[in-house]
Order: structure tokens, then sequence, then C-alpha cells
């Protein structure tokens, strides 16, 4: 049974939540945000500064792709899409995900 990195946690996180807004169809990187922060009633939320630094290492790990598209009206933005290798990557993490909460709570509620 693969662990998750207790050291990693926020970035095990940001990246599993990002695959995972992924599952419906291409988003640009504010789409994601805002989605994120409505989906989880303001709980999560990720600044720029950790949300496309975590995109472009999804993107160069091959779990997402990227590409540019006009808009109407407004300048270029980058969509991102979930990759099959992506798809995967969401299913192994969302296994080790449960692990970890079951885990956790066996401790917690000891």
């Amino acid at each position: 049974m693969k662990k998750i990195n207790v050291n990693e946690l926020t970035k095990n996180c940001n990246e599993i939540l990002i695959l995972a807004l992924l599952q419906s169809g291409s988003k640009h990187g504010y789409q994601l945000a805002m989605e994120l922060e409505e989906k989880s009633n303001g709980y999560f939320r990720l600044t720029y500064g950790t949300l496309y630094p975590v995109l472009h290492k999804l993107e160069k790990e091959g779990l997402i792709k990227g590409e540019w598209e006009a808009e109407e009206i407004q300048r270029k933005r980058k969509h991102y899409l979930l990759t099959t290798a992506g798809r995967r990557r969401l299913k192994n993490q969302k296994t080790e995900w449960h692990t970890f909460h079951e885990q956790l709570f066996n401790i917690l509620e000891d």
C-alpha cells in the first residue's frame, strides 16, 4: 500500500484538488481557483503563487495538458485538461487519501 508523505501533505492535497476539478472538463487557472473556493464553501483557496506552479508541475509530468485559447473580447488564456495519465493518478490518489483519512481517524478516535 502506497502511503502519503506527511511532510508533503499540502503539495499532495493541492495536486489532487486540481486533478479532481479537471475531471469535468477543460478550465483555465482562474476558473480552477474560483471553482475550488465555491465547491468547498471557501474552505480551500489557492493563491496564484501556489496554483500556477502546481499547474506547471502537473503539465510537465504529463498529468494535464495546457492549450492556449482566445476567448471572446479577452486575451488568450491557457486552458488545462486532464490526460489519461492524470486520470490514473487521480484514481490512485483518491485511494491513498481514503486510506490516509481512515488511519488519521483511527488515531484521533482511539
